[in-house]
């Protein structure tokens, strides 16, 4: 739970910048919230959170 809150806030600051920098526009950025929102109800999400979990447990086992 904690990684996907991580990584909304992190998409969400990613966004944020891009919107005040000019290289994202707000339709396009509706049109990705929708598509998370849609693509979290179909039966790949799971796969992805497995997926971005697995990523965060290798990044997370590095050491410098």
């Amino acid at each position: 739970m904690a990684i996907s809150i991580s990584l909304v806030l992190f998409l969400l600051v990613l966004a944020v910048i891009f919107l005040r920098n000019g290289g994202l526009k707000m339709s396009h950025a509706v049109v990705c919230a929708l598509l998370g929102f849609f693509l979290a109800g179909t039966s790949m999400a799971p796969s992805i959170q497995e997926g971005i979990a697995a990523t965060a447990d290798v990044v997370g086992s590095l050491r410098p």
